[in-house]
């Protein structure tokens, strides 16, 4: 059995229930992890799911416990698109809650645009974005793997009907991707062609993972990502796993072909 078919499943009644106790669970978490080590950090997923999170933080009672200061804010992946355009998660996520945080904007560290300092070169981009995890890693108290990514202490994922996680599609070349944490994606099969993604293995490099589902469209990759009956090439999501834990959140319609 795969890690993400034995991984807790928590089923809320609807999507507005799964994102306010998403919202409060989060809290709670990043509040524990400045508590134990100081600071704290956290990968966002932007899509339907992720985008209801965040607004749902933005209202979230202890909200305040969090030391907004004191938090790195990471991205799963990125459309590579221009500056401020507002299919981008970086807009939509200032747009629900980041810019209405104390946030310290160099903790901050959304992925590059198309018009940005590397123009359309998507690759480039994405070296870059490895670069700086690689450093932010580096300046960390657990730098013992040269080259690696930063232990997140929560890393977010929206799964998409088709089971695929950040901008990992089933089939494409970037989900069996075992060298390199952050990768360009060509010909994604859903609009914007060319993302900026991390791989496999820097989504597990976080303490949790945790996987957002909601609505009846998202039932059949569910099933499948939890069957055990797949690898991560054919159901991206089932690849997605953290070294602490890992959880599925969903709500009753996208949990409804479950055992």
């Amino acid at each position: 059995m795969s890690a993400a078919a034995s991984a807790p499943v928590l089923v809320h009644c609807d999507a507005d229930e799964l994102a306010g106790a998403t919202a409060a669970r989060l809290v709670a978490r990043l509040a524990q992890a400045q508590s134990l080590r100081g600071s704290a950090s956290v990968v966002l997923t932007g899509g339907r799911n992720g985008n209801a999170l965040l607004a749902a933080l933005a209202t979230a009672e202890g909200r305040d416990a969090v030391d907004f200061s004191r938090l790195d804010v990471w991205w799963g992946d990125e459309r590579f698109l221009s500056e401020g355009d507002p299919e981008r998660n970086v807009t939509q996520a200032r747009e629900a809650v980041l810019d209405a945080l104390p946030l310290d904007a160099a903790r901050v560290h959304p992925m590059a645009p198309s018009d940005g300092t590397y123009g359309d070169d998507a690759s480039a981009a994405a070296k870059a974005y490895a670069a700086e995890l690689a450093a932010a890693r580096a300046e960390g108290a657990r730098a013992e793997v040269a080259g690696a990514v930063p232990a997140f202490d929560v890393l977010l994922l929206g799964v998409g009907p088709d089971t695929h996680v950040a901008s990992l599609f089933p089939g494409h070349p970037a989900v069996a991707e075992t060298e390199r944490h952050v990768v360009a994606v060509h010909n994604a099969p859903k609009p914007p062609p060319v993302r900026i993604s991390l791989t496999l293995p820097a989504i597990r490099s976080a303490r949790e993972v945790w996987l957002l589902a909601a609505g009846e469209d998202k039932a059949d990759a569910v099933s499948r990502a939890l069957s055990g009956q797949f690898g991560p090439e054919e159901a991206p999501a089932c690849g997605a796993y953290g070294t602490e834990r890992t959880l599925w959140l969903l709500d009753e319609a996208a949990a409804a072909k479950l055992p």
